[in-house]
């Protein structure tokens, strides 16, 4: 739904005419998988799918949110005094969690606002729809009541929003890159002190495939907060023999080697090992990409892929059987799940001659095998959340 389109919906909601617009986009992560959490290092890329908003703002503390994907929930009116989580109010506790942790930052949010919001990110698919929400919520707040705030403290206020208000135990990387983003380039964050640079992202006659499962993924939130808990055993472990380490993230691979054996819960120590292994899959894939071997890239997808599988056990046969699918296709470099599991997406490196027969044969093979029709994007990489002002 183009903005014109938004506005014209806000009028017949709120009786009003929208004054601004807003967007920020979802993302994909090209490797570095549940590791942001543990202090890893992580790859990801802003989309050109997003979360759209047109707002006005109200001359009182009321804030009315309504959003074009949850219709039956109709306008959600809340108090910026009174703040608080509630079942009841669905998709909007993203929004409100997020005005409550400036708040309680001590950013002066005087006036609310009406807002109608819309996006085009299919929500529950892995590409981080409640990030977008949250970031587009915070630039919002801060913009109509001219908060001047770096977008890196929006950012980390997002995430503190999900992890006390929400209870998702998410890491920082969707905020990240939903803020951060930048045309044409992926992102290389270090999640222990949130140093990062762009990385030039020339793919070389290669086109960024999306494939959703069309799976609910019911397990997510449940299993996100497990897995960081058993991230965080292995971690506390771990510390008593690697005493200068600060996060998991933060040991290396011949450090896990010397004392992996002290962790005796088979399932905790391949948890810790998936991170560990995994981050060094990024930093390697990050110098692939430097040296325009995306073949290499690939295969290190591949190989993320398989440890998120076999060591940390999120991705599923409906994730699995994307990624065989994938690999069939002459042309493919490499395919991975992307996002939290248990459904969402794949994320596909394929050849632009290749993109057709992709979509075709993956669709037809993932439907024979699991009795659901799959979606397919091709994705750009796009700039980070932003004011529409044209």
């Amino acid at each position: 739904m183009p903005i014109s389109g938004l506005k014209n919906r806000f009028k017949e909601i709120f009786n009003l005419e929208a004054e601004r617009s807003f967007f920020t986009p979802g993302r994909i992560n090209l490797i570095g998988e549940h590791i942001d959490y543990s202090g890893g290092n992580v790859f990801p890329t802003a989309i050109t799918f997003g979360t759209y908003a047109v707002v006005t703002k109200r001359n009182d503390k009321i804030v009315r949110l309504y959003s074009e994907n949850f219709e039956a929930h109709g306008i959600v009116e809340v108090n910026l005094d009174t703040l608080v989580f509630d079942e009841k109010d669905n998709w909007a506790n993203y929004p409100k969690g997020v005005l409550k942790m400036l708040l309680d930052a001590g950013y002066k949010l005087e006036k609310g606002f009406d807002a109608v919001f819309f996006g085009n990110i299919p929500n529950g698919a892995g590409l981080s729809s409640s990030a977008s929400l949250e970031v587009l919520t915070g630039l919002i707040a801060t913009t109509l009541n001219d908060v001047e705030i770096e977008m890196l403290d929006i950012v980390k206020l997002a995430q503190k929003a999900e992890n006390e208000f929400v209870g998702v135990q998410c890491g920082i990387m969707d905020q990240f890159a939903s803020a951060m983003g930048k045309a044409d380039h992926a992102i290389f964050l270090n999640c222990r002190d949130l140093s990062f640079h762009h990385v030039p992202l020339n793919l070389k006659g290669y086109k960024i495939v999306i494939a959703n499962t069309n799976k609910k993924r019911g397990l997510a939130d449940s299993k996100y907060n497990e897995r960081r808990s058993q991230c965080e055993e292995a971690f506390a472990i771990l510390k008593q023999f690697i005493p200068q380490a600060t996060c998991l993230g933060e040991i290396s691979m011949d450090e896990f080697n010397k004392y992996k054996h002290e962790i005796k819960d088979e399932i905790i120590r391949n948890r810790a090992e998936h991170v560990i292994v995994e981050d060094d899959r990024v930093l390697k894939s990050v110098e692939a990409l430097n040296n325009d071997n995306i073949e290499l890239f690939g295969r290190y997808m591949i190989a993320s892929h398989g440890s998120l599988r076999d060591l940390y056990e999120v991705t599923g046969a409906e994730l699995d059987t994307l990624v065989e699918e994938a690999l069939k296709i002459e042309g493919v470099a490499g395919s991975r799940m992307t996002g939290a599991g248990f459904g969402g997406c794949t994320v596909s490196i394929v050849r632009e001659e290749a993109v057709d027969t992709f979509v075709e044969k993956v669709g037809q093979g993932y439907a024979e095998k699991t009795g659901i029709e799959p979606s397919f994007y091709i994705s750009e990489v796009g700039d980070g959340g932003r004011e529409i002002t044209k």
